[in-house]
This record gives structure tokens, sequence and C-alpha cells, in this order.
């Protein structure tokens, strides 16, 4: 693997990692929601699933849901079920986002715990994530070097790229947080929702290419 073909993969990282999906949609709400802090949890759970769906695709599972339907399946529809959950939430939330009219560094309780645990759920409940990278990664690797030390090179650059996109949303999220007021924040909550029910029913008509 060489330096050119590692700067290769970043760029096509970074484009589809900066079209919205499931996790840059959650690290906008948080960042709105909780502020910049509390959502770099969020972010840590997504980059670890990162790592997570990335090493499974090197140990074969991507291969595994590219080949059952019935596990292909299973993961969908836990992943359809999740978002779908968070979605309703968020519609039905009160868009109480205390960072507007409370102290610039106050921010609502919230269990970082949770925060972590909602984002890396996203993710690795997501087949097509292991499909994706099941398709995506390969093309990256040189067969003629040893595979494993090249997925954790490609594994560390597209998390570092993951974790610099989501930050900026959340940056995003923060600062439209300041200025929005109640009804704003209602309807940014709607929005949000809305997207991750949107993402949940792409999911949900979501087929394996040989299906």
């Amino acid at each position: 693997m060489t330096h050119l073909t590692i700067v290769a993969f970043a760029l096509v990282a970074f484009i589809g990692i900066t079209t919205p999906g499931p996790t840059v949609i959650l690290a906008l709400t948080n960042g709105s929601r909780f502020g910049i802090r509390t959502a770099c949890f969020g972010m840590a759970g997504a980059v670890l699933s990162d790592f997570v769906l990335i090493g499974a695709v090197a140990l074969g599972l991507g291969a595994l849901l590219a080949a059952s339907e019935f596990w292909f399946s299973v993961v969908k529809w836990i992943g359809v079920f999740y978002l779908t959950f968070l979605g309703v939430m968020l519609i039905r939330s009160k868009g109480t986002l205390e960072l507007s009219s409370a102290a610039p560094n106050a921010v609502p309780h919230v269990s970082v715990r949770s925060v972590f645990l909602k984002s890396f759920a996203v993710a690795a409940t997501n087949p097509k994530g292991y499909l994706f990278f099941s398709a995506f990664l390969p093309q990256f690797i040189d067969s003629s070097m040893p595979q494993l030390p090249q997925y954790a090179v490609l594994a560390v650059t597209f998390a570092l790229i993951d974790f610099v996109v989501m930050f900026g949303y959340a940056v995003l999220g923060s600062r439209a947080a300041r200025f929005l007021r109640t009804s704003g924040a209602l309807w940014l909550d709607r929005v949000c929702g809305g997207a991750l029910l949107m993402l949940a029913g792409s999911l949900a008509f979501y087929r394996r290419a040989n299906a």
C-alpha cells in the first residue's frame, strides 16, 4: 500500500462521509441539544463502530451478510427499528435547547454513556456499512502484502476523517442552537427526527445486490 493509495482512499472516504447519514445527523443533533463536549462522546461511539465494521469486514462478516439473506435481514431490521425509535423520540421532543437560554457553557443533563451507545448502535446495526466496506476496502488492499496491517491503516484513516466531519456537524449544530428560540429548536429536532425516519425507510427497502 502506497501513500498515493491512502490519499485516494481518504478522498473517496471524505466524499462518502460528508453525505449525511445516521451518525452525522446524530452528531448535528447532539451538538445542538447537548453541546460539543457531550457530542464528542457520540462521535467516539461512531468511531468505535468504524473499527468494528472494518474489523468485521477484514474477518469476513461483510461477505457473510452479502451471502446470507437471513443474517442480512436480522441486522437490517435491528437497524431499521433503532433508527425509527430515535427518529420518533426526536419528533416527539419539546425542542428544549437549553443552550439557547442558559449560560454559554451550560448543557442539559444527559448520560454521556447513552450518547456514546446510541451512535455506536446506529452504525453497528447498519448492514449497508458492512456491505459498503466489503466492496470498497479491497480496492485499496495490496493482495501481495499482509492484509491486516493494511486494513488497520485504512480503519485509522477512515475513523479520523469520520471524526473530523462529525465534529464539523456538531459545531454547526451547537452554533445554530445559540441562535434558535424554542420554536426553532423544536423544528430542528423534527427535521433531524424526520431525516432519521427517512434513513430508516431507505434501509427497510434496501436489499443485497444479489438478492
